[in-house]
């Protein structure tokens, strides 16, 4: 299959080229207007009660939660002078009622949550028309520049500010971040093909990745939400994991050419050796990141939408455009060298790498046991992972919504209005007196359960009513959900169904949500994973081995950030600042990428190793001669996709931050400790028996197998070790 689709490439590459750039052309012009229809948020599960119960107290209590809180504060006037007052109510009254539904100030409410500890500064409630984020925002959007009051300072945050600004750090980081890695990249892939024809190609699969991914994305949007997040996957992955395609494809037709093939034959052979990895490696990292769309959360499925989106389309690119065009090249690829080509390096004979594998494979044992309590050692400070939620915190101190939750964190009694809240759909009206009566009852045993310091109806209208539950202590936290779940035990008024919100209800569902869906993930993605390796090496053990070194690699990566970003290790050095605890939805999404793309490595190292054990007959020479072959375009496609992966971790959003850490040091960690040492000593006591499968089996693969060609030229059959 491979072999014929390499032919059918050189023959019809100049229509296939001109359909690519036709494609690139529509996808951009369709896809730069996918950043408009995406949406912040995606963090809570939406058909979980805290949902149910926010939905409640929006239509029943529109002034409880609002969408934009504003603070004003002045270094000489307090509260109490009536000229801040007139400030303030003329800026808030000021503003379109086209845009607002409705808003609060302590001049209304005299609450005293509302003023500063000093008095010189106090915060108004604004609510937003809009029945979904999207919408919200927009009419933020028409007020943000009206919320400034003569004379005071004024700082716009809360839950839509918040997004919206998070919205344009992210864009403005995405920029730098392409702006700095297209020319790093550029220099590297120089140095590392000596040419600059060569060079380029790969980053021409990138930026048609890229493309192509923006235009499905907004072709999602219009389906359904998709998180504003979504689209710096899309820019990384589908840059990094393109030019990993692009390098291995490049590199193989470079080499084919040196043995001195035709460009058709070159060409034939890199689409049936090379190309049948991309595609491999692809379906399983594809395969991994769908894993996501099991969650019921938003910013989760968004990520899947746009990750799979960028490996599928690097894979369909490396493996039509891009031989398309090195077949128009032939041995001009080569051309524009910076330095005299020699002999591939670490192609034939026993060279650095070879000897490497040799000496690990003397002490197998050893080497195992060293690197695995190496990995477990970095592993430990993920036993004591604190969860949290996504907040203003996510975004740099120069950030408005940040300053303006800082502003409250410190200067305000948030606490007084920090609660548990019980929304009650009634049998009756909640303001008649057998139901006040019930209500006042249930207060009481709400208020009365162990954790909690008191309990009110806060809340009375038509079948709907809200009661109030105060406690002691962070709403994020252990000690919080337990309360939550003591209290959904509290028996409702007769005929009254229960629904908990507030932000330690959302963190509660979040929680179990997660913990309800992620085995069914991690028993998808082995499964699949394991048939794909299967279909593509033949052993029924080296998948399995595959599976375990990957979760050694996730297990060692959520360790270090754990030490980094929760314990706040490495502050002033990555530049971010501490919350404490790691947002949960971060470890789900690195944990489909990190599986995926050491699936990646895992196919680029042991596709050589098969292809070397079919002709050799021999697994340790097969080992020792297949790393020879690839350890060193691993580790330049490694460095290669850590370039765009570190551009993120400059980004001031902290998950975005943490993203490029993570993804930084799993990478740097899976191909410098996992494949490059543990994978040769694994093998070596594995010997044979990597290779082993069962009877029927073995037969399958024989006929059914994902082969490096139909009859691979110059090569020997394959050789399946029965059973």
């Amino acid at each position: 299959m491979f072999e014929a689709l390499g032919r059918l490439l050189f023959h019809r590459r100049k229509p296939l080229l001109v359909l690519t750039l036709l494609f690139a052309i529509l996808s951009g012009a369709y896809g730069v207007g996918v950043f408009g229809d995406m949406k912040p948020g995606g963090f809570a599960d939406p058909g979980s009660d805290s949902r149910r119960a926010a939905q409640l107290a929006e239509r029943a209590f529109p002034q409880r939660a609002p969408d934009a809180v504003v603070v004003y504060r002045d270094a000489d006037r307090t509260v109490d002078d009536p000229s801040f007052q007139q400030a303030v109510t003329k800026t808030v009254q000021g503003l379109p009622k086209s845009a607002v539904t409705g808003y609060s100030t302590f001049w209304m409410t005299g609450m005293p949550a509302q003023v500063s500890h000093d008095r010189h500064a106090t915060y108004v409630a604004i609510n937003l028309r809009g029945g979904d984020d999207n919408a919200k925002e927009e009419s933020y959007k028409a007020i943000k520049d009206k919320l400034a009051a003569p004379g005071l300072e004024s700082l716009r945050g809360g839950a839509v500010p918040t997004g919206h600004q998070a919205s344009d750090e992210i864009g403005k980081d995405l920029g730098a971040a392409e702006g700095l890695s297209f020319p790093v990249l550029f220099v590297l892939l120089v140095i590392v093909f000596g040419g600059l024809a060569a060079a380029g190609l790969p980053l021409l699969v990138g930026g048609l990745a890229i493309l192509g991914s923006m235009a499905v994305l907004r072709i999602i949007a219009q389906l359904t939400d998709v998180s504003v997040f979504a689209m710096s996957l899309v820019s990384i992955l589908g840059l990094a994991v393109a030019i990993d395609y692009g390098l291995l494809i490049v590199s193989r037709y470079r080499e084919e050419l040196e043995h001195g093939h035709s460009g058709e034959d070159a060409l034939v052979r890199t689409v049936a050796t090379a190309g049948r990895t991309v595609v491999v490696s692809g379906i399983t990292v594809a395969v991994a990141l769908a894993g996501m769309t099991f969650f019921p959360f938003g910013f989760l499925k968004s990520m899947a939408y746009g990750g799979v989106a960028a490996v599928v389309l690097s894979v369909l690119f490396s493996l039509i455009a891009l031989p398309a065009a090195l077949a128009v090249l032939g041995a001009k690829v080569n051309a524009l060298s910076l330095r005299r080509r020699k002999k591939a390096a670490g192609q034939e004979g026993r060279g650095a790498w070879y000897r490497l594998a040799q000496g690990l494979m003397r002490r197998p044992a050893i080497v195992a046991v060293g690197t695995l309590a190496v990995l477990l050692a970095l592993a430990a400070p993920f036993r004591h992972v604190e969860f949290g939620i996504s907040d203003a915190r996510q975004l740099p101190n120069s950030a408005e919504g940040r300053q303006v939750q800082n502003t409250l964190d410190h200067d305000f009694d948030s606490d007084a209005v920090k609660s548990i809240d019980s929304l009650l759909v009634l049998a009756s009206d909640a303001t008649s007196r057998e139901q006040g009566a019930a209500l006042q009852a249930y207060a009481k045993r709400l208020g009365g359960t162990e954790g909690a310091t008191g309990a009110r109806i806060t809340g009375a209208t038509g079948t709907t009513a809200r009661v109030s539950v105060t406690f002691d202590g962070a709403a994020v936290s252990t000690e919080a959900r337990d309360l939550v779940n003591r209290l959904k035990q509290v028996p409702p008024p007769v005929g009254a169904e229960a629904y908990f919100g507030g932000e330690t209800a959302v963190f509660d569902d979040t929680l179990d949500a997660l913990g309800r869906t992620l085995p069914w993930m991690l028993l998808y993605m082995a499964v699949a994973t394991y048939l794909l390796l299967f279909l593509a090496f033949g052993s029924v053990l080296l998948p399995l081995k595959a599976i375990l070194m990957n979760l050694l690699s996730l297990s060692a990566t959520f360790g270090v950030l754990v030490w980094i970003f929760q314990e706040g290790h490495l502050e002033g050095l990555i530049g971010f600042d501490s919350t404490g605890n790691i947002e949960p939805n971060m470890p789900i999404m690195l944990f489909a990428l990190i599986f995926g793309l050491s699936m990646d490595y895992e196919v680029f190292l042991v596709s050589r190793i098969r292809e070397q054990y079919d002709a050799l007959d021999d697994s340790t020479a097969a080992v020792a001669s297949g790393l020879q072959r690839i350890g060193r375009l691993i580790v330049n496609a490694a460095l290669l996709m850590c370039v765009p992966l570190a551009a993120m971790a400059t980004s001031g959003v902290l998950m975005m931050k943490l993203f490029g850490v993570g993804m930084v040091f799993a990478i740097l960690v899976d191909v410098g400790v996992v494949r490059i040492l543990l994978v040769p000593a694994v093998m070596k006591l594995m010997g044979r028996g990597a290779w082993w499968a069962p009877g029927p089996l073995a037969r399958f693969y024989t006929r059914y197998g994902i082969k490096e060609s139909d009859e691979a030229p110059d090569a020997k059959e394959p050789v399946p070790v029965a059973g």
